[in-house]
């Protein structure tokens, strides 16, 4: 890991540095993402084949709407989405999950991030639409923050009923506004992830409710340097993805700052650890894949969404929601870096 004395704020270009980094090493292990024959057996371990497709998937995506074309990590994004669609059999494979495993809701969550990229499978989305209409698959208990992540899968692929996202969301630990000292990990992660849903990963910043975004606004800072001074690296790009795609993001020096301490964590091979390790920073061996696919993913993910959010840039599809805000807070001046 790079190991410096001081923290300073780093510029977008150095944000972007960090996360090209990070699809580096992303592409470098694209092979460790390969659904390998016991991702359609009956013992298979899905958080260890179609859950680590389904995120890189889910990052590559967002970063390609999320950058312009002559970005470098659009094209990292781009190449290592279709791959992840390679893997699938170009959809097939989803179709044959639905005939085994009609209930799981994990196949159409993974499919939908493909679908909402344009990449479609008819015969699939057909299939799953006929379970969609039973009582079985509406009645499926689940948690709030992964009952929001269903209803948006089902929108990204077509399948629309009547319950609405917002007695959903109001039941979840953000959506109810719940004590900010009650902050821990797992509501972390369950927060980041609902404004993910709400936002649809970063691209509609006006889908959190203007109680929630105030709330974020004022509590995310903090609890995001409380992360940072925990070592906690794989929830700190979360809060940072979450942060970059608020309708008023934080102060840019507190986004610049973060990075800092990101950038003195990742290795130099781009991997970024999910944790601090116990003792000195330098001498430790890098972690394994699946100690760090995760926070190397959301390092590179956080990296295009906060050089959007600081410079401006379009998405994709040409729009830049955060611009004027943080042209505001300069002043009208252009953004250091």
């Amino acid at each position: 890991m790079t190991d410096t004395t001081t923290v300073t704020a780093m510029g977008v270009d150095a944000i972007r540095d960090v996360g090209a980094a990070a699809f580096a090493w992303l592409s470098a292990h694209r092979e460790d993402f390969a659904l390998g024959e016991d991702a359609l057996t009956a013992d298979g371990h899905v958080d260890a084949t179609w859950k680590p497709l389904g995120e890189l998937a889910q990052t590559c995506s967002s970063v390609r709407a999320h950058t312009p074309a002559w970005d470098p990590l659009h094209a990292y994004a781009a190449d290592l989405l279709r791959f992840a669609w390679q893997q699938t059999g170009q959809g097939d494979l989803f179709l044959r999950l639905q005939r085994w495993e009609p209930f799981a809701t994990y196949p159409l969550e993974v499919y939908s991030v493909f679908a909402a990229a344009g990449l479609r499978h008819a015969g699939y989305e057909a299939a799953a639409a006929t379970t969609a209409r039973t009582r079985g698959w509406r009645l499926t208990e689940q948690e709030p923050t992964r009952r929001l992540g269903v209803l948006k899968a089902e929108r990204r692929s077509g399948i629309h009923r009547s319950e609405q996202a917002e007695p959903v969301l109001r039941s979840t630990w953000l959506g109810g506004l719940a004590e900010p000292w009650t902050f821990e990990r797992s509501s972390g992660y369950a927060l980041t992830h609902v404004v993910f849903h709400l936002t649809d990963w970063g691209r509609l910043p006006a889908g959190v409710p203007a109680d929630v975004a105030d709330y974020l606004a004022h509590w995310l800072p903090p609890w995001l340097d409380t992360c940072l001074d925990a070592g906690m690296w794989d929830l700190s790009c979360e809060l940072l993805v979450v942060a970059a795609s608020l309708p008023c993001p934080p102060d840019p020096a507190t986004l610049e700052h973060a990075w800092t301490r990101i950038a003195r964590a990742q290795y130099d091979s781009g991997a970024l650890p999910q944790q601090a390790p116990e003792g000195e920073g330098g001498a430790d061996p890098e972690p394994d894949f699946l100690h760090c696919y995760h926070s190397t993913l959301m390092a590179a993910f956080a990296a295009a969404q906060t050089v959007k959010c600081l410079s401006g840039e379009a998405d994709d599809d040409g729009a830049a929601p955060h611009a004027e805000s943080v042209r505001n807070r300069y002043g009208g001046q252009g953004v250091p870096g």
